[in-house]
């Protein structure tokens, strides 16, 4: 039904531009804040660990939603709380899951007695991929002796860049639930922009 206007009816205040405002405002921060908590982070790699993949000083971007789906898998780029200092994100490449098992022959890397092709594992100076080599011998690692099996609930994660990486073969297996996103695109700086 239409209102209509009697001169002894003063009109109601209209609401000012400030009050859109805030509330657009305010609509954005809270969008921005459940995009961060649920769906992307924003991460800085202050390591050459992941070149050639990821460059030292790369900003990336990691999704977080299909980790409430499901657990990563194989091949993937994760971002997770570090085992040495919890106050340090990592970046490192899915190498195995639950059930697997590891094994290091002859610089190789080996997932179930199959030896795995490995593209990404940095190159040395003749082309050929550089050596993955246990590092249980060195002062603070977890000692991991091969085959080793990768327990429930956990990854084994090895950087590309595999002489200068801690990584599982230092720490060990990684718990999924401390895993906080899958990297997905380099963002930062332009010359480095493209899909992970």
């Amino acid at each position: 039904m239409a209102k209509h206007f009697r001169e002894d009816v003063a009109p109601e205040p209209r609401r000012g531009c400030g009050s859109w405002f805030i509330g657009t405002v305010a609509a954005g921060v809270l969008l921005a804040v459940v995009l961060r908590i649920f769906v992307v982070g924003a991460y800085y790699v202050p390591s050459g660990s992941m070149r050639e993949t990821i460059q030292e000083g790369d900003l990336i971007l990691g999704e977080r939603l299909t980790l409430f789906l499901g657990s990563p898998s194989a091949g993937d780029i994760v971002t997770f709380a570090s085992p040495l200092d919890e106050d340090e994100t990592l970046v490192k490449r899915v190498i195995a899951t639950e059930g697997q098992t590891i094994d290091l022959v002859d610089g190789h890397v080996y997932v179930d007695d199959q030896r795995l092709e490995e593209p990404y594992v940095i190159r040395d100076d003749s082309g050929e991929q550089a050596r993955t080599e246990s590092l249980s011998d060195l002062g603070g690692s977890e000692g991991i002796s091969y085959p080793y099996t990768v327990p429930e609930g956990c990854i084994w994660v090895m950087g590309d860049n595999r002489t200068n990486s801690k990584d599982s073969r230092y720490f060990g297996p990684v718990s999924v639930d401390d895993v906080t996103s899958r990297a997905i695109l380099t963002y930062w700086p332009l010359s480095d922009f493209g899909l992970l």
